[in-house]
């Protein structure tokens, strides 16, 4: 009965993009970059890698003219720019139409948004899939308000970029969920007083909802 009423709490959700919304695998850019020539992935997951060049165009501290020439010299090849952005953009799938419908019928009873990490050059890709397939303009049309951290200049799990979307909307935390795939964003939500879910593979967010409501049963932090 507890669960029951955790859920009746719940006014607002904010969802993760990539791995909650869309499926992503790193490994199919790595090989990419293989492709291209690039030798020694492992210094992919270096800091030199994950924070100085990936983590700032994340946070739209580097255009992504100064990302592509950063990722030339970083991985030490001859790329052409559409090239270097087919590679970066090789992990992202495609939207699941079954996701968007859960979203849709989601916004009927919750006030939803989305929050991501997330750069220009996949936004570019990702929005170009939801204006084609799904006739939306932007992720504005679906969501109540979209939020992205390399327009933001800000990213997850800094706790300052949760407190901006707080304070856009006025939300109390206490009402609302915060569905995550890493469980740092997550403990940064918990901080802040979110109630909280971790999805974790093979579910996915249509697993948590019937008929746009949250099940009675999820295990919410």
């Amino acid at each position: 009965m507890a669960h029951d009423i955790k859920q009746m709490d719940i006014k607002n959700i904010i969802f993760d993009f990539g791995g909650v919304i869309l499926d992503i695998d790193p490994q199919l850019t790595f090989n990419e970059f293989v492709n291209l020539g690039f030798k020694d992935t492992e210094k992919l997951l270096s800091p030199e890698f994950m924070e100085e060049i990936a983590a700032k165009f994340e946070r739209g501290i580097l255009t992504p003219e100064v990302f592509r020439n950063k990722l030339r010299q970083f991985l030490q090849i001859e790329a052409t720019d559409q090239q270097l952005d087919d590679a970066w953009n090789a992990l992202l799938f495609d939207i699941p139409a079954e996701r968007v419908e859960v979203i849709k019928k989601a916004r009927k009873n919750y006030s939803i948004f989305l929050l991501s990490n997330s750069n220009e050059i996949h936004y570019e890709l990702f929005v170009r899939d939801l204006q084609l397939r799904f006739g939306y303009r932007e992720f504005d049309d679906l969501f109540h308000k979209a939020y992205f951290s390399f327009d933001l200049h800000l990213s997850k799990p800094n706790p300052e970029i949760y407190e901006f979307v707080i304070n856009q909307h006025e939300l109390n935390p206490a009402e609302t969920l915060f569905i995550d795939d890493r469980e740092d964003n997550i403990e940064t939500a918990q901080m802040l007083g979110f109630k909280t879910y971790l999805l974790q593979k093979p579910e996915r967010v249509r697993d948590l909802f019937v008929d746009g409501i949250l099940k009675s049963d999820l295990d919410i932090k």
